[in-house]
């Protein structure tokens, strides 16, 4: 735009007239900051584009994307340090001036427009960063410098473990309870909250759910939740009464044949409606007509009808390092609901039993661990380690096969986990147990800790929820579960926890007390 002042340049003349140093206080080598960052930059653009990515291993490139993330959060740090000084220099009133010189003096309306011209992002990045930075940077007194308002988020950023995502998410939770909250609580949560975001072990963590992992933002969304119902329950979670009294459904004005639906509802209802979408709609491809390019797409493999309608509530079956395609999702979800059909008593009998699938296996080969299983009334075999998963689930019972062909033993159904087993495992875990994922109870299925075929009882204390995925790959992901006095705990791989601790799983989130008390 002609006639817009350069702020760059702007902002170098200012510093040197404050200093007389050309951008700050120079180094041994004679270097300004701004000529140091400047170095850096030159430096790190020479080391990133010297990576060999396509030549690193799987777990080298996993760890090279956590380093570049790690140096991000550094650059971040200094990215809402910088942003917060100019926009508190913008509100400044110098002696003689009755408003702000230094917007002006660059052609700005305001601090925030300082900020975009320089940086060129957006306004409500610009607002973002200068927001956050309110919160977690150190504060002019009278005469005094008073800590942030919530330093233990700032210390995180300080030290690069915390990203400006998480600490957003930590700290725009916690200001909407701030006025309601005492003090204490309030920072206890702060350091719960940073523990859980950047993997940290304190006295309050010990012993919860994930202890010494670092979560990521969208599970961090869930724990902030989690505290805001447990130190603010009333206004995070009203009565009944009063949320049905907000809630609402009605249909908008006919618009293009159609009448627009709108409306809120309850948690509860939520709830009640996330599971007749996930049983009735989410399973099956959304009916529509494809186009000649979508049916090609489609004939290739490159395009599943409906996948893109599934993928929200298939997502809850994936979890961490989850890379299935929409199809695939959609095939694991149809998979869930037949088996829970299998299992519901309301299903009509088959000759006159529950139906049964029956899964034929040599018993050489299951003590063996090698061969493969038959699934009746199908000619494609199926992989022992399937096997295995479906003698873990129940659902199946399995015919054992000797060397001479005899029947051995038909799998007894007392070994398969009850009703009221199901339910006590499912208060227990609240899902499936690999924290992270988000799977809730009515997806997961029951897994042996100690394998049935290898002489595991089928007793809570030896069951665990999974959800279809992290069970079928319990074996070969690398996650580790043991039971300690009847609660599970779990060890995440090598690439994700390098100080392989045990850590316990329980995400019924009842089971932590409301801090408020009449």
């Amino acid at each position: 735009m002609a006639g817009t002042p350069d702020p760059s340049a702007t902002t170098t003349a200012f510093a040197e007239a404050d200093t007389g140093t050309g951008g700050g206080v120079p180094d041994a080598a004679g270097l300004s900051p701004l000529q140091r960052l400047a170095a850096l930059k030159s430096t790190m653009a020479a080391a990133l584009a010297a990576l060999p990515l396509a030549r690193l291993g799987d777990l080298d490139a996993v760890a090279l994307l956590s380093a570049v993330e790690d140096l991000g959060r550094s650059i971040d740090l200094a990215r809402v340090a910088t942003a917060t000084e100019v926009d508190s220099r913008a509100v400044r009133i110098t002696a003689g001036h009755s408003q702000p010189a230094f917007p002006a003096a660059l052609g700005c309306r305001d601090g925030l427009e300082v900020i975009v011209r320089a940086t060129r992002v957006s306004v409500r990045e610009a607002r973002r960063r200068s927001l956050l930075g309110g919160f977690v940077s150190a504060r002019s007194g009278i005469g005094v410098t008073l800590p942030p308002f919530y330093p233990v988020v700032a210390a995180a950023l300080t030290a690069g473990d915390l990203g400006l995502e998480a600490a957003e998410v930590i700290v725009t939770g916690l200001e909407q309870i701030s006025a309601r909250v005492a003090p204490d609580d309030l920072h206890t949560a702060e350091r719960v909250l940073v523990a859980c975001a950047t993997g940290a072990v304190t006295e309050e963590t010990r012993g919860l759910s994930g202890e010494g992992l670092a979560f990521g933002t969208d599970i961090l969304r869930g724990i902030v939740l989690q505290w805001q119902a447990r130190l603010d329950p009333d206004r995070t979670a009203p009565t009944e009464p009063v949320l049905e009294g907000r809630s609402n459904l009605g249909f908008g004005l006919l618009k293009d044949g159609l009448y627009p639906l709108r409306g809120r509802v309850t948690p509860e209802l939520r709830g009640i409606m996330n599971v007749l979408f996930d049983t009735y709609l989410s399973a099956h491809a959304t009916p529509a007509f494809p186009t000649a390019e979508e049916q090609a797409r489609i004939d290739g493999g490159a395009l599943v009808p409906g996948a893109e309608a599934a993928d929200a509530a298939a997502s809850a079956l994936g979890g961490a390092g989850d890379d299935r395609t929409g199809g695939e999702k959609r095939a694991d979800i149809l998979r869930a609901v037949f088996d829970r059909a299998a299992r519901d008593p309301g299903t009509p009998t088959l000759g006159g039993a529950a139906p049964t699938v029956l899964v034929h296996v040599n018993a050489s080969d299951l003590q063996g661990g090698t061969g493969v299983g038959w699934v009746d009334g199908v000619q494609a075999p199926i992989s022992l380690s399937s096997v295995q998963q479906r003698l873990c689930a129940g659902g199946s019972q399995t015919v054992l096969f000797g060397r001479d062909q005899e029947v051995l033993r038909l799998g007894l159904k007392e070994r398969f986990f009850s009703r009221a087993q199901r339910r006590a495992i499912a208060a227990r875990d609240g899902g499936c147990i690999i924290p992270g994922c988000t799977s809730p109870t009515h997806w997961a299925e029951l897994h042996h800790v100690i394998p049935w075929w290898a002489g595991g009882l089928t007793d809570i204390d030896n069951g665990v929820m999974l959800c279809w995925f992290h069970h079928h790959y319990i074996d070969t992901s690398g996650w580790k579960i043991r039971m300690v006095r009847g609660s599970p705990q779990v060890k995440a791989p090598t690439w994700c926890d390098p100080q392989q601790k045990w850590h316990p799983t329980n995400r019924n989130r009842a089971r932590t007390a409301s801090a408020a008390r009449s």
